[in-house]
């Protein structure tokens, strides 16, 4: 089983993000278009935590382990934002990398009780990128009037 071309469209959504954080100013991250919904620093935060956070999701870590992760973790600035971001997606590149066949096949189960193949989990995490990406890009477009003419999404 090759995850090549799974990585190949998850860098295409990280390069995009970094893309539109080129884009915005520190003080862009505390605008909340919802006052009931994530601020963008808290969107970009999120996706800069998606891969390892997944990673360890799907390497059935409790949620008394996942939630001591969130809370040692913070990016509140666009470029630990951005550094977050590409570090995390790298090591989640190369932790999977290193996993063999029997291993990408092999089921684990979530702490909320979803199983799924460690391949299946990759496929989770390109779609959880692709989802917040759409949503940050909406964000930025429709509630706080941004031009992202140069992100160019693929």
């Amino acid at each position: 089983m090759n995850c090549s071309s799974v990585f190949y469209q998850i860098e295409l959504a990280v390069n995009t993000i970094v893309q539109i954080i080129g884009n915005l100013e520190e003080d862009d991250l505390q605008n909340r278009p919802n006052p009931k919904k994530r601020s963008i620093g808290e969107l970009l935060e999120h996706l800069a935590v998606i891969f390892e956070a997944d990673w360890r999701i799907s390497n059935e870590a409790s949620e008394e382990e996942m939630k001591s992760y969130y809370a040692g973790v913070s990016y509140n600035t666009l470029d630990s934002i951005k550094e977050g971001l590409i570090t995390n997606f790298y090591t989640l590149k190369n932790n999977y990398m290193k996993l063999s066949n029997d291993e990408l096949i092999s089921e684990t189960t979530s702490y909320w009780g979803v199983t799924y193949t460690r391949y299946e989990w990759l496929l989770e995490i390109l779609a959880h990128v692709y989802h917040h990406r759409g949503q940050l890009h909406s964000m930025l477009v429709y509630c706080c009037d941004k031009d992202l003419e140069s992100a160019t999404l693929n």
